[in-house]
């Protein structure tokens, strides 16, 4: 392995750290800058790939494309404190947006394109974004949040156009501005570069800003010029943004793809490209592991197998990496840190450790009470950087309530650090679940349930699958004297809930009482544990 963290350990302050980082660039530059110059550096290098679009684009190309995009943004009179909103998948020109805000210093918010109604406008009445992209697929959608709030938005669409609207061919006819060169930030390093979505303490989605730090660059020991990157994340996950900004900064050519995650798909591209570099989450990994193609694939390019976001199965770990000539890395962070925060390159000596903190980072991890632990104790996760970071978009409060007064992150996440320093996540102490990497909470599917008039209590959880992650289930009280079976609480969730992520795809049991804590709340943990059981003795 081409890169050995330095790691330290504080035996007084129980914390571990990966040493000081050091900028590839100048500090006072932009991410936008870095791009730009290091795109004029290699024009004829090849920057981007669509496996089903089955277009090619120099880098070159690229930064005209993006350039156009930008001097249309400018045209428009966006500052740099306005917001463009994102809902695409990974088609042609959506590197050009990208690429666009990060040279006018405007941030851009993404959403997944899984996200229902409700969703969508909670997240845009918070960024209220005065020009938005989005597919033709969720046009409609986008117009009628855009609607909903008032937003004085222009919509673009990126692929599958609807009739009459304004088209991403259309906005890259755009003259170029005379002399164009990417905006000074007017916050410099600190100034937002994009926002993401996830979620704080409670169910309602967050704003997560990433800042135009040099920190979000992905270690550059992986990543060199000559490197065929690939990953079907978008760019409302880090993953995704990291995956552009990587191509961008160290002239990589990445592979994209605009359809729903195939493993066999994935399987054809990687021999066909020569793939070098994989990143990807768990739940597409435990696909590709489990269809019939992988055992006969030619994964012989892969060099680096980045994975994380979720929990991923030891089985499935083993059988990815069995397969690999090259190394298996798991990755950890939280979409707040801006950047990577552990990477095991050591799995076969520390199979399912999420691994030991990168350069600039600590760990460390706490009781109840705060206390910090040492090693082989079991708490809350906590990452620091000692970055800038805005917080969440809008909100203070729970910004606090994730970043405290000294600067360390609560991950909701318990786990332990070995005697080696290495990072092991057992569980979340958050409610929140992750089904294919969507996030979403139990009292959300609680609250559907509720409305059925046979239904006295329920409680609901995630039960966790291999390939989709957590599978919402339910143990579900009937009214005294009603008639009510597993099946119908199914279907009516299924009716009336808006996006399949949050279906009980792990099922549903009628059961006499719920089981409940000493002091009468509900035992979310005690009610799973009851519903495992019962389904093992079915298996029986």
């Amino acid at each position: 392995m081409q890169y050995e963290p330095q790691i330290t350990y504080d035996d007084n302050l129980k914390v571990w750290s990966g040493g000081e980082k050091s900028n590839y660039f100048a500090p006072h530059l932009s991410i936008g800058q870095i791009i730009f110059r290091e795109m004029e550096r290699h024009p004829k290098l090849i920057a981007q790939i669509s496996a089903t679009e089955k277009t090619v684009l120099t880098r070159e190309e690229v930064r005209f494309n993006a350039m156009r995009v930008a001097s249309y943004m400018r045209e428009l009179g966006l500052k740099q404190t306005d917001i463009v909103g994102l809902m695409a998948r990974n088609t042609t020109h959506l590197v050009a947006v990208a690429y666009a805000c990060f040279f006018n210093g405007v941030p851009f918010h993404s959403l997944n394109i899984s996200y229902e109604q409700e969703t969508i406008e909670k997240l845009f009445r918070i960024t209220r974004p005065r020009l938005i992209f989005c597919d033709g697929d969720e046009y409609e959608r986008v117009l009628a949040a855009a609607e909903t709030l008032q937003l004085d938005s222009t919509i673009i669409s990126m692929r599958h156009h609807p009739f009459g609207c304004l088209r991403i061919q259309d906005i890259l006819t755009t003259p170029i501005e005379d002399n164009f060169q990417p905006s000074q930030l007017e916050q410099g390093p600190n100034q937002t570069l994009a926002i993401l979505c996830s979620s704080g303490t409670t169910g309602v989605p967050k704003a997560v800003t990433a800042t135009n730090s040099q920190n979000c660059i992905f270690p550059g020991f992986l990543v060199t010029t000559n490197v065929v990157q690939y990953t079907h994340s978008t760019l409302d996950w880090f993953s995704g943004l990291s995956s552009i900004i990587n191509a961008g900064v160290f002239s990589t050519t990445n592979i994209i793809a605009d359809n729903d995650f195939a493993p066999a798909f994935m399987c054809r591209m990687v021999p066909e490209y020569k793939i070098g570099l994989v990143f990807q989450c768990p739940s597409h990994m435990a696909m590709l592991a489990n269809c019939p193609e992988f055992e006969d694939a030619d994964l012989s390019s892969i060099e680096h197998y980045i994975f994380g976001g979720s929990r991923c199965s030891l089985d499935v770990q083993k059988r990815v990496r069995s397969r690999l000539q090259g190394g298996l890395i798991f990755s950890y962070s939280i979409t707040e840190l801006n950047g990577t925060g552990t990477l095991n390159l050591h799995f076969d000596e520390k199979p399912n450790s999420v691994g030991r903190p990168v350069a600039g980072n600590k760990i460390k991890v706490i009781n109840e009470e705060g206390v910090a632990l040492g090693p082989h104790e079991v708490g809350e996760v906590c990452l620091f950087n000692g970055q800038h970071w805005a917080g969440y978009y809008g909100n203070p409060e729970e910004t606090r309530l994730i970043r405290d007064s000294q600067q360390w992150f609560h991950t909701g996440d318990v786990g332990y650090v070995d005697e080696d320093g290495f990072l092991f996540i057992e569980d979340r102490r958050k409610d929140m679940l992750k089904y294919h990497n969507i996030m979403y909470y139990p009292n959300e599917i609680e609250t559907v349930i509720s409305q059925m008039p046979n239904v006295a209590e329920v409680c609901v959880f995630g039960v966790w699958n291999a390939v989709n992650g957590d599978e919402a289930a339910a143990c579900v009280v009937k009214r005294h004297g009603t008639n009510l079976v597993a099946q119908d609480v199914s279907d009516f969730v299924k009716e009336h809930i808006g996006a399949k992520y949050k279906e009980l795809h792990a099922g549903v049991i009628i059961v006499d009482d719920l089981k409940r804590s000493g002091n009468g709340k509900t035992n979310r943990r005690a009610n799973k544990d009851h519903f495992l059981n019962v389904q093992k003795i079915k298996r029986l």
